[in-house]
């Protein structure tokens, strides 16, 4: 038996499985900081939002219509976008403001309906929806999720990999 634990088995026992939540969430946000190209900035699990870019704060969400579980029809798709309040490490404690915490959202689907050929690596298998926090303010208020037929209704309409970087410098300009 050997004194140490391999890195790569360990990430292949419990990370393998990219269809379970947690885990297409943190390949959705590799993925955005791949098309961003930052992927040299390690991913940090408390921070009040999930990107810098350009000192643009971005917040990735992510959603399948398929699950890692059992399924009978697919998943209602929506996002959780929920003023929350910062936390101040200086004070350790939470501000009073409840606020969205970045200046963008980038709403992931993996839009692939057939588990069979499901391949969450595969960018041509999801659709980006780059939203400012601006507009989510604007038009949600205090809302707590957003559906994809309310983005839809919003005339936020899908990018494909290939066009987050140029989408979000766009949005970038009128923060």
């Amino acid at each position: 038996m050997e004194d140490f634990i391999n890195k790569s088995e360990f990430y292949d026992w419990a990370y393998s499985d990219l269809l379970v939540n947690n885990q297409r969430g943190h390949l959705a946000e590799y993925i955005v900081a791949k098309a961003l190209e930052i992927t040299n900035n390690k991913r940090l699990e408390w921070d009040p939002y999930d990107l810098l870019y350009k000192n643009c704060k971005i917040e990735i969400k992510s959603c399948a219509y398929i699950q890692a579980w059992e399924q009978n029809t697919f998943s209602y798709i929506t996002f959780d976008i929920k003023p929350t309040r910062l936390f101040d490490y200086k004070l350790n404690c939470y501000q009073d403001e409840y606020k969205r915490q970045s200046d963008i959202y980038v709403f992931c689907l993996l839009k692939h309906k057939d588990k069979k050929t499901i391949n969450p690596l595969d960018v041509n298998q999801w659709d980006f929806f780059i939203v400012p926090t601006k507009i989510l303010n604007e038009k949600l208020g205090e809302q707590k999720k957003v559906s994809l037929s309310k983005l839809s209704k919003m005339n936020i309409n899908p990018v494909q990999y290939r066009n987050i970087k140029q989408k979000t410098e766009e949005y970038m300009k009128q923060i």
